[in-house]
C-alpha cells in the first residue's frame, strides 16, 4: 500500500491507502518525496474544478513532484535506481500540429498529471509511490538537493513566460501579483539579465517573498501613491490572474512594449483596455505551461541556493489539508510542500 492525497470533490480532500504501483511498458517507479501545491491544486480542493475543467470522478493531485528511482516496466529505461529525480508533468501527443510546430505546451491532446481535462482524469504525482512514463523522468544536477528541486516544475512556467516577452536583457519588467509564480517570474528575469524588476501585490507578505526572488522594488498595488510605481516599463508579466493587473500592465508597458498574459484569468469575458493595445502597439501574448525550459529550470536551481527561501513550509502528507490551507493563506507562505519521506 501507499499514501495518496486525493480530492472526491468540492473541499474533500482525502489522505488514502492505495494499492502500491507496478511499471508496466515504458514506465518508471518513483518514490516521491517532496510535491508543492500548485493554485490548480487549490482551485480543485476550493471550487471542484479548475476553469471548465471539473472533477467527475476522485483523483490524485499533485504534477510538481520530485523523488528516487524505484525501477522500470518491460522496455523502460532511464536513471539507475536509486538516483534522484524530478518528474516532467507532461505527455504531449506529438502528433498534432502543435507539436509538429514544436511548440508542445500547448498540444491540443496532451495528459497532464493531475489533471481533470480529460476522462477518465489523468491520475497526479501525490503519492509515496507513483508510475509515469519513464521519458519524463530528470536526473538532478549535481549539488541539487530534492527540496529544492520540487520548484522545478513552477520555475518553467515563470521561464517560459520570461521567454515569451523575448529579450528583457538591460530592460526593466513589471510583475503583477507575488504568489509564487510571480516570485519565479522574478528569479526568472533577473537570471535573463533584465536590469530592474517592479513587482505589484495587495499582501505585504508576498511583497517579501518577491524581495526574496530578487526583486527591485516592490510597489503595494492598492496604493497609487507608493513611490515605487514606475512611470514606464519595457516589459510587463501578469501573474496575478485577475483583470486589474492586466490593466496594470497595458497601462505602464511603454509602447511598442510586451504585456504576457500568464495568470489563468476568471472562465467568460474579462475586460481589458484594447484601446492602448491598438494605440500604443502593444504585443499581448499569452504563456502556457512550458516544455523544454524543465531543464534549465533544475540548472538554474541548483547554481541559485536563495531559491530555498521561497519555500514557507514543509508539511508531512498526513496533515495535507492544512498544507492546502496554508497555501491558500497568502497572507504567510508563497510555496508548500507535501513531504512524503515518512
Amino acid at each position: 500500500m501507499t499514501l495518496g492525497c486525493v480530492i472526491h470533490g468540492q473541499g474533500d480532500l482525502r489522505v488514502e491507502e492505495l494499492a502500491a504501483p507496478s511499471p508496466g511498458p515504458g514506465q518508471a517507479l518513483v518514490a516521491v518525496r517532496y510535491g508543492g501545491v500548485c493554485g490548480s491544486d487549490l482551485h480543485y480542493w476550493r471550487h471542484g474544478g479548475v476553469g471548465d475543467f471539473r472533477l467527475r470522478e476522485p483523483m490524485l493531485l499533485g504534477h510538481e513532484v520530485v523523488g528516487t528511482v524505484l525501477s522500470y516496466g518491460a522496455g523502460a529505461s532511464g536513471p539507475v535506481p536509486g538516483t534522484a529525480v524530478a518528474v516532467h508533468p507532461a505527455t504531449p501527443c506529438g502528433v498534432c500540429p502543435e507539436c509538429a510546430d514544436g511548440r508542445r505546451n500547448v498540444c491540443r491532446d496532451t495528459r497532464y498529471l493531475g489533471s481533470a481535462a480529460r476522462f477518465p482524469h489523468v491520475q497526479g504525482g501525490f503519492a509515496a509511490q507513483v508510475v509515469v512514463p519513464a521519458e519524463q523522468l530528470r536526473r538532478l544536477p549535481d549539488g541539487l538537493d530534492l527540496r529544492r528541486a520540487a520548484l522545478a516544475e513552477p520555475l518553467s512556467v515563470a521561464l517560459h513566460a520570461v521567454r515569451r516577452a523575448g529579450e528583457v536583457a538591460g530592460k526593466h519588467v513589471l510583475v503583477t501579483g507575488a504568489g509564487p509564480i510571480g516570485c519565479l517570474v522574478v528569479a526568472a528575469a533577473k537570471a535573463a539579465g533584465a536590469a530592474r524588476v517592479t513587482v505589484t501585490d495587495l499582501l505585504p507578505a508576498a511583497l517579501r517573498y518577491a524581495g526574496t526572488a530578487g526583486a527591485d522594488t516592490v510597489v503595494r498595488a492598492d496604493d497609487p501613491d507608493d513611490a515605487g510605481w514606475p512611470s514606464e516599463v519595457d516589459v510587463a508579466v501578469e501573474a496575478s490572474g485577475v483583470a486589474a493587473g492586466l490593466d496594470t500592465c497595458l497601462r505602464l508597458v511603454r509602447r511598442g512594449g510586451v504585456v504576457v498574459q500568464l495568470g489563468m484569468l476568471p472562465p467568460g469575458q474579462s475586460p481589458f483596455a484594447g484601446n492602448l493595445v491598438v494605440s500604443r502597439e502593444i504585443e499581448l501574448r499569452g504563456a502556457f505551461r512550458f516544455d523544454g525550459e524543465f531543464e534549465a529550470a533544475l540548472e538554474l536551481l541548483a547554481a541559485e541556493p536563495s531559491f530555498d527561501g521561497l519555500v514557507s513550509a514543509v508539511v508531512p502528507v498526513r496533515e495535507a489539508e492544512s498544507a492546502f490551507a496554508l497555501a491558500a493563506d497568502r497572507n504567510v507562505s508563497c510555496k508548500v510542500l507535501l513531504d512524503f519521506g515518512g
